[in-house]
């Protein structure tokens, strides 16, 4: 019988033969914590009796979700981690680096075929470049500290063909909002997402990323697409030497097979407050926003930005919204400024802000008041999760993001197209 690529991964890291269901101990190839996890997985380590990390080449520690630090308690997890990391050599990345699930990719720490695991629920981003890569819990990350080894349940595989051509302002993110729509936030609990089709191979890997980035949304255990030469040709352009990873076979078994054409599909928006909460932009257009983020794990790349861009150049965001924009890791900001996008951003009139999580933790910036409406290119919209409880939160593709903040209210990108 043959293996899909999540069953060949844990049966590389495992050393034996296995299939869905089995449960097994399996060697990690990479392992990453960030400041709203890392205390937790710092103390669990050492009340293990923990010392010194089994590889510190593979642990990855990153401050992106408070940062800079807004109170004493973070500022005592950031020194905290800092003094973890150069006692025990190991990866750092601090204040402005940029998000750790950008930073996973951008410096080889995920790679095709690997396994890998974060103490943050959207570790599956790097599924794109065909690892397994899973968010698991910080007493579980600080195991792995200490071992190098967890034991996982092989997932079942859910497979989605994606196939079409998309209409112009129609981007990856709304793909993935009409899957997870489609699929619902426990439709794929404890599976991985194997993405396919035509759709898929014509993006490149940003888009891809975007699409793993919110397998989580439905329940999965992670998003995962077979490497190309796209995937080895990004890698490679990032300065890495990527090797060639897995492919499912031509009769692995899968526990479900979806197929979507996308060709005809409109923007869509995630509406409060559930992410499967999924309609197309025509049924909510017109809503009055406060906030408009451009930014997250899922779109505050260099492609988001250009698209996002585009749009604002030489037009405003309109006087009652404020617009915050945050790229995605420091090397993408550097690109951004050469290529003129921040100072797009900064006549429109938007705050460009240092790379990190920014609105999507609800910590420290863009934070929501009662009553308020954000428009946001990020993962959840969870009732709180950018401040009050009484705000409400949209998710949207950058195109539209960009548009409603001209607008003032949310607005079908596709209108640019018209005007033109």
């Amino acid at each position: 019988m043959g293996k899909t690529i999540s069953e060949k991964i844990f049966s590389r890291a495992s050393g034996k033969d296995v299939y869905a269901g089995d449960l097994v101990i399996a060697g990690v190839d990479g392992a990453m914590a960030h400041d709203g996890t890392a205390l937790l997985a710092i103390k669990a380590f050492r009340d293990m009796g923990g010392e010194k990390l089994w590889d510190p080449s593979r642990v990855v520690l990153v401050i992106d979700h408070v940062a800079p630090s807004a109170t004493e308690a973070f500022s005592k997890v950031h020194k905290l981690m800092r003094e973890f990391a150069f006692s025990q050599g190991t990866h750092f990345y601090d204040v402005g680096s940029g998000i750790c699930h950008q930073l996973m990719i951008e410096s080889g720490h995920a790679y095709p075929g690997s396994l890998v695991v974060g103490s943050d629920s959207h570790t599956c981003t790097y599924g794109a470049v065909g690892a397994f890569a899973t968010g698991i819990g910080s007493t579980e990350i600080a195991a792995v500290f200490l071992s190098g080894k967890l034991w996982f349940k092989v997932p079942e595989t859910m497979k989605i063909e994606i196939e079409g051509d998309l209409q112009p302002m129609v981007l990856p993110k709304d793909v993935i909002l009409k899957i997870v729509g489609t699929v619902k936030a426990d439709g794929a609990t404890y599976q991985a997402i194997e993405f396919h089709g035509s759709t898929v191979k014509a993006m490149n890997v940003e888009g891809r990323l975007t699409l793993c980035n919110m397998a989580v949304e439905m329940g999965a255990k992670t998003g995962i697409i077979e490497p190309d030469a796209e995937t080895l040709s990004y890698l490679t352009a990032l300065g890495l030497k990527p090797v060639g990873g897995f492919k499912s076979d031509g009769d692995a078994e899968f526990s479900r097979n979806l197929s979507l054409d996308v060709s005809d599909i409109e923007p869509q928006v995630s509406c409060p407050h559930i992410v499967d909460n999924v309609k197309p932009i025509t049924e909510v257009e017109g809503i009055e926003v406060n906030q408009v983020f451009l930014g997250s794990c899922t779109n505050g790349r260099l492609d988001d930005l250009r698209v996002a861009a585009e749009i604002l150049k030489g037009k405003k965001v309109k006087r009652e919204v404020r617009m915050i924009v945050i790229p995605v890791s420091r090397r993408v900001y550097f690109q951004a400024l050469k290529e003129g996008l921040i100072e797009i951003f900064l006549k429109a009139g938007c705050a460009v802000c240092n790379p990190g999580c920014g609105p999507c933790a609800g910590a420290h910036e863009g934070v929501l008041a009662p009553g308020e409406v954000c428009v946001s290119t990020s993962n959840r919209n969870f009732r709180g999760r950018m401040g009050s409880m009484d705000a409400e939160i949209y998710l949207v593709s950058p195109a539209t993001a960009a548009v409603t903040a001209i607008e003032g209210k949310i607005t079908d990108p596709r209108r640019t197209l018209k005007r033109e």
